[in-house]
């Protein structure tokens, strides 16, 4: 997971204890300047998907079995400008009802769900 070193909160005991463990299984890595590492993700052969409500494609339209990173951004803003313009691609999670938006630990568990069920579809097909 990339995470900005800049005007953010450094994953601590409570992030820990929130992701129920999960913490100590993934691999952190602390960027100063996103868009920077966006840059090159790209260049490493990754697509970049940049969540946003108003994305031009749904979540469920987007090929996410290939290497790509999610960008997530925060809470109340969403990605910036410069962020938003460094992704491939700006996706929405299609709402129903009342609800106009998913906080963003819950919109993330939506993507990657989805990204590991279409990973899963493209290895069975393979076989």
């Amino acid at each position: 997971m990339v995470h900005q070193t800049r005007r953010a909160a450094p994953p601590g005991p409570a992030a820990a204890k929130a992701s129920a463990g999960a913490l100590a299984h993934v691999r952190l890595v602390p960027v100063v300047n996103i868009r920077r590492a966006l840059d090159e993700l790209k260049a490493a052969g990754l697509w970049t998907v940049g969540l946003a409500p108003e994305g031009a494609q749904s979540l469920y339209a987007t090929d996410l079995a290939g290497p790509t990173a999610v960008v997530l951004g925060a809470e109340q803003t969403g990605l910036r400008r410069l962020v938003r313009e460094g992704c491939d691609w700006l996706v929405a999670i299609p709402m129903r009802g009342r609800v106009a938006s998913l906080n963003v630990a819950v919109a993330a568990g939506v993507v990657l769900f989805e990204a590991v069920r279409q990973r899963a579809v493209a290895a069975g097909a393979a076989r």
